[in-house]
């Protein structure tokens, strides 16, 4: 029987062992921590009974996701739960934006925008799952759907900031510069508007769901699957050399470049290794969890209905605080992503206190305190938060590095996400996953098609570690 190690017990790791379970190969995963999960956690973070996501939180690709569909976790327990409103996004004039599941009811608030947020999301949304099949895989690669490709690729490659002039109110250009951001770059430049567009079209097919219980629901059903297919779990487990990992056929490693150039870069072969080393860290968070008595206090009450609310003005201020940020310069009002994950899933709540999930985008390695920023951001759009918040938690970019090996820096989307890193990462190849050493693949979000809890990074690299398996193995 074919033997493999994962190294990682992120939802990647997982994903990956899970396949290879799946297809009969023996699989032991790896875990340093004390528990599986990575940023895909959940737990009491700020009072007893109060349950917040350690890092993601609303999941259009991982109720998408091909291979979840295909394990089918919600035999396992997974329930997904949908917000009334996926994302608001206030202005200082008290107005807001919403997005919902539904194009038509989206379009209907955007006034003059209506139909050209229509135009602009309702065919890739009606045909996000064969386009997705062609986004969530390695660039490099035949396409399955090259005709729904060709319509996606000219709006993908122009710049966020371009894209936005096609509409012409307020509201409809902050919408799409509030989820454009989620690139965590500068929306100045080429292919920033691609993310954009991915995650407005996926949302209007699946909606921005959350797992019931947290997002370590997720976790829980995919390790039960694995079990299930006959996988085995080690935790607190640190691979920190080759002599850690015990001998298999097969070694995935859902780490971070650093941390694979660390383990076998001297094995790997010189220009593998050069394209590991140029790989660059991207922007960080800084994450604040509070705990709050009722809901909060919005100027414009549509935002309470909605599961995450982005915080950060006009378009213009978005990409101009993204541009600082990039930069090196900490923002005086950064963009916020804020989760209200408890109006879909009441259960995270306790005796009328819920939990509320912020991140502030911050530069690289920024070592200051920015919870009075995201507070400050906060009371901007709801004034009278402060005074319902019964407990915080902050988490600095150390603190999240030192919570996740793989968030260096305060890294939590695994590399930057501008230039050609953004398409072709950790390297360019036509096979992505492969380190060059013989059976040793990477599994992690720095590889195709990166961050989220889709599982797809770990899927597409155990397919190619079976590919590679039977070819070898074949007389």
């Amino acid at each position: 029987m074919t033997t493999a190690v994962v190294v990682g017990g992120g939802p990647n790791g997982l994903a990956a062992a899970l396949h290879l379970a799946r297809n009969g190969v023996q699989v032991q995963v790896l875990e340093a921590a004390d528990t599986v999960g990575g940023g895909a956690r959940s737990g009491e973070l700020t009072v007893p009974g109060v349950i917040h996501d350690h890092c993601s939180a609303f999941h259009p690709l991982g109720v998408g996701s091909p291979f979840w569909a295909e394990v089918g976790l919600e035999k396992y327990g997974l329930v997904w739960k949908w917000p009334e409103v996926d994302c608001a996004h206030p202005l200082d004039s008290g107005d807001v934006a919403l997005l919902y599941q539904s194009i038509t009811e989206t379009a209907a608030g955007l006034g003059d925008d209506g139909r050209r947020w229509r135009s602009m999301f309702g065919d890739l949304a009606e045909h996000f799952d064969d386009l997705g099949e062609d986004l969530l895989r390695p660039i490099v690669n035949i396409p399955g759907h090259p005709i729904r490709l060709a319509a996606f690729g000219p709006r993908a490659v122009l710049p966020a900031t371009v894209l936005a002039r096609w509409f012409r109110t307020e509201r409809g250009r902050a919408l799409y510069g509030g989820i454009a951001a989620h690139l965590f770059s500068r929306l100045d430049r080429p292919l920033t508007a691609s993310l954009g567009l991915m995650i407005a079209a996926s949302g209007h097919r699946y909606g921005w769901p959350v797992a019931e219980g947290g997002s370590g629901a997720i976790i829980a059903a995919v390790t039960a699957a694995l079990l299930d297919a006959g996988g085995k779990i080690e935790t607190g487990v640190r691979v920190s050399s080759r002599a850690n990992i015990p001998p298999a056929d097969l070694v995935l490693l859902d780490l971070s470049p650093a941390q694979v150039l660390s383990i076998y870069g001297d094995a790997m072969p010189a220009r593998i290794r050069r394209s590991y080393r140029r790989y660059r860290v991207g922007s960080s968070a800084f994450k604040v969890d509070f705990a709050i008595d009722g809901d909060i206090p919005w100027t414009n009450p549509d935002c309470v209905r909605a599961g995450t609310v982005h915080l950060g003005g006009d378009f213009d201020e978005v990409a101009y605080t993204e541009k600082q940020r990039a930069a090196g310069v900490m923002p005086s009002r950064p963009f916020v992503l804020l989760g209200q994950q408890y109006v879909a899933d009441p259960s995270r709540s306790a005796g009328g206190i819920n939990p509320i999930y912020a991140y502030a985008h911050v530069p690289r390695g920024f070592d200051g305190d920015a919870t009075d920023q995201i507070v400050a951001q906060i009371e901007r759009f709801a004034p009278g938060f402060r005074d319902r918040i019964v407990a915080t938690t902050s988490l600095g970019t150390e603190a999240l590095h030192q919570g996740n090996a793989n968030f260096a820096a305060g890294d939590i989307i695994g590399g930057a996400n501008d230039g050609l890193q953004m398409v072709l990462r950790p390297r360019l190849g036509m096979d992505p996953y492969s380190t060059g050493v013989p059976g040793v693949y990477i599994c992690s979000q720095a590889s195709p098609p990166g961050a989220g809890v889709h599982g797809l990074c770990g899927f597409h690299a155990a397919e190619s570690a079976l590919r590679h398996s039977r070819k070898v193995s074949k007389p």
